[in-house]
C-alpha cells in the first residue's frame, strides 16, 4: 500500500562504506514499491547514480538520471543562492540573494552558465535519448544525501510540472530540518539516517570519492541492459 502523501520515514543514524552499500541500505526501506510497473527511479546526477542503480536493481525499476546545477555566489561558488534542474524549474535562497547583495545581472550570468553546463551533461549522459517520461508513475528521487535541500527541492519542482502520480524523495543522509521541509512538496520523503549532529553528506560515508561522468554513463548504459 502507498502511504500517506507526506509521510517521512527514517531509520537510526548509520555509515556506510560507500554509495552502493547505501543505495541498497535505501532499497530495505522502499520495498513496497518492488515489482510495480508503475514506478521509475531517477538518480540526481553525479553522486546519486551509483546510490540510484542499486535501489532500481533491488525494486526491478528503470533508472535513468535526472540534473540539478547549484547556482553559485560570485566569487564563492562553494555557497548556493539557488538551483536549476533537468526542465527548466528553478529554486532561489531570497535570504542568501538580500544578505549577499547579489545582483539581477550578476544572476542571470550564473544561470546562462549553469543552463549550458545542464545542456551538456544531459547529451553527455543521454546521447540525445529523452528523458524516461514520468508522466502517471510514481518518480523516487534518489540521491547520495542532502545537506540545505534546495537541489532536492528543485528536482521534486521539475519532476512534478512533468505530471508524475506521485514524487518520493529516498536519500541515505540528510539533516531532518531539510527532510521534513521536503515532505511539504514530495508525496513522500525516505532518510535512512539523520545524524543529531549533521555536518555534511560525505561525513556517513568512509568512501564519498567525486563521481565522474563516465562512471554515470556506465551505471546508466549496464542498468539499461
Amino acid at each position: 500500500m502507498t502511504p500517506p502523501s507526506g509521510f517521512l520515514r527514517r531509520a537510526a543514524a548509520q555509515t556506510f562504506r560507500d554509495r552502493r552499500e547505501a543505495g541498497r541500505a535505501l532499497a530495505g526501506q522502499l520495498t513496497d514499491y518492488r515489482g510495480r510497473d508503475d514506478v521509475v527511479v531517477f538518480g540526481l546526477a553525479r553522486g546519486g547514480v551509483p546510490v540510484a542503480r542499486e535501489v532500481a536493481a533491488a525494486l526491478g525499476a528503470p533508472l535513468d538520471v535526472f540534473l540539478v546545477r547549484k547556482l553559485g555566489v560570485p566569487r564563492r561558488s562553494e555557497l548556493a543562492m539557488g538551483a536549476l534542474a533537468s526542465g527548466g524549474a528553478m529554486v532561489m535562497n531570497d535570504d542568501v540573494l538580500t544578505d549577499l547583495r547579489v545582483t539581477d545581472a550578476q544572476v542571470r550570468e550564473v544561470i546562462d552558465a549553469e543552463r549550458a553546463e545542464l545542456a551538456r551533461r544531459e547529451h553527455a549522459y543521454r546521447g540525445g535519448r529523452p528523458l524516461t517520461d514520468p508522466r502517471d508513475k510514481t518518480v523516487i528521487l534518489v540521491d547520495d544525501g542532502i545537506a540545505t535541500g534546495a537541489s532536492m527541492l528543485a528536482a521534486v519542482r521539475a519532476v512534478r510540472a512533468m505530471g508524475p502520480r506521485s514524487i518520493v524523495v529516498a536519500v541515505p543522509v540528510g539533516p531532518g530540518s531539510a527532510c521534513r521541509e521536503l515532505a511539504l512538496e514530495a508525496d513522500g520523503v525516505v532518510c535512512t539516517s539523520m545524524p543529531p549532529a549533521f555536518e555534511a553528506v560525505g561525513q556517513v560515508y568512509d568512501d564519498f570519492h567525486q563521481v565522474s561522468d563516465d562512471e554515470v554513463r556506465e551505471l546508466l548504459n549496464t542498468a539499461a541492459g
